[in-house]
């Protein structure tokens, strides 16, 4: 059988993560190539648009008198214009291309007019001053009624320095800024979303976990799953729907065989009944014997293999050890094996099937009489949640414990010819009712404990 790799890399959730984190990544890279192509090539689409927003920006800080005329900036705006007079400037001009108001530069830091005085069109400004190239632009106000132009404008140098001193340290700090919130906020909402979208699945899988061949009836639930894996649930209940089917066909198949040998067995141990007294009559009876428990045992591991057969009452353990002994009280002395019940005197009470519950201990204490030394005692000691059937014979090897219940093993010191299916009878009745039985070395002698739940 191969094994399923479970290395953290081959983790659904991890791919799922590391695909997210790979895509902010990209993302975060693209936006700062972008900008920083768009920058290294002095884009003039880029620089029109920032020197356009700076002038319609400002503009809607321009304050006006009571005629309406416009006055200037608050001290909020109107410093930059006053201590860098050399570098960047505005004014105002009507509708007749008239200025009525002007930064400290003056006139003499913009072109001089050509030709007729009119009003100037909105948009970009690009002139050269003392060498030193400016650009600006023009935006329309339009205050009271009446119409007016700005325009600013302000030199390539101080926008370049503005650019790379300022402009692109806080945009790299941005873009990371940007980039760990991102990484942050979207990352646990990847973490979260996934945890959630596992419960379903963790939920089938424990839901399948806990199918065994006692639960072949449960079926795993489809309305919660997830729509992709909805397919692959209703194809696995269709499988346990055909395991179920052969489970109880092979069930039915082994009653049937056993009830329907009964009766010939019957027959022929009769019809040997009959026959004159010798060692080959002897010889036969004792063949019958041994595929009569054969049968017997192959019905009761069919009945004890169907949950459906047990009704669950409150039982005395005691009561049920005392009535297993007496039952074994003629073979135990043909063995010359006593049977001793230790514990509580007091009822200690077990939910269970009371007839299930005396075969389980029938066959266990069956199994310790045939394993003990003559002279010495089989002992039942049971207690609250546990019982155990103890003998001192000769044990069994370590290597050996686990095939203790395996059907039709049978141990080398036994003193009948058993069909090796009693324990596997009590392994499937424990099981039933949700036990669980072990073999334990007594040092010397072997002990069985069944261990009920608290």
């Amino acid at each position: 059988m191969r094994f399923v790799n479970r290395a953290w890399t081959n983790s659904l959730s991890f791919k799922v993560i590391l695909a997210y984190v790979a895509g902010v990544v990209l993302s975060v890279l693209l936006i700062v190539l972008v900008i920083k192509g768009l920058l290294a090539f002095r884009s003039p689409i880029l620089l029109e648009e920032d020197v356009n927003q700076n002038a319609e920006g400002l503009a809607k800080h321009m304050r006006f008198d009571a005629s309406g005329v416009p006055v200037g900036f608050d001290e909020k705006h109107s410093w930059v214009f006053e201590t860098m007079k050399e570098e960047v400037a505005y004014r105002v001009l009507d509708s007749s291309g008239r200025v009525v108001l002007q930064s400290q530069a003056g006139d003499a830091f913009w072109p001089p007019a050509s030709g007729e005085v009119a009003a100037p069109k909105p948009g970009r400004i690009d002139f050269t001053r003392t060498n030193i190239p400016f650009q600006g632009a023009t935006a329309v106000i339009e205050h009271g009624g009446r119409q007016w132009f700005f325009q600013m404008a302000n030199s390539a140098r101080l926008a370049e320095l503005i650019r790379l001193e300022f402009a692109l340290p806080f945009m790299g700090i941005g873009i990371g800024l940007f980039s760990a919130v991102l990484l942050f906020v979207f990352g646990v909402c990847a973490f979260i979303t996934m945890r959630h979208v596992q419960k379903p699945l963790q939920a089938l899988s424990a839901a399948a976990a806990a199918i065994s061949p006692r639960s072949l009836h449960a079926r795993l639930q489809s309305e919660r799953a997830p729509t992709e894996i909805a397919p692959l649930v209703e194809s696995f209940n269709r499988v346990l729907e055909r395991v179920e089917h052969g489970y109880r066909v092979q069930q039915e198949f082994l009653a049937t065989a056993a009830h329907e040998l009964k009766t010939p067995l019957a027959l022929i141990r009769a019809q040997i009944e009959l026959m004159p007294s010798g060692e080959e009559r002897g010889a036969l009876l004792r063949d019958v014997s041994h595929m009569t428990r054969q049968v017997q045992q192959l019905l009761l591991l069919a009945e004890a293999s169907e949950a459906n057969n047990y009704g669950l009452a409150p039982v005395d353990v005691v009561d049920v050890a005392r009535e297993a002994a007496d039952y074994l009280a003629r073979m135990s002395r043909a063995a010359q094996v006593g049977i001793e019940l230790a514990g509580p005197s007091d009822a200690v009470t077990w939910q269970a099937d009371r007839g299930a519950l005396f075969t389980l201990l029938k066959n266990l204490l069956e199994n310790a009489v045939q394993h003990a030394p003559a002279g010495t005692a089989v002992v039942i000691d049971v207690e609250a949640t546990t019982l155990s059937v103890r003998d001192f014979g000769p044990g069994v090897a370590p290597d050996q414990l686990a095939k203790l219940f395996v059907r039709f093993w049978r141990g080398a010191h036994r003193r009948d010819h058993g069909a090796g299916l009693g324990l596997a009878i009590c392994q499937e009745i424990a099981q039933a009712h949700g036990w669980t039985l072990t073999a334990q070395p007594g040092e010397p002698g072997l002990r069985l404990v069944v261990s009920a739940a608290g």
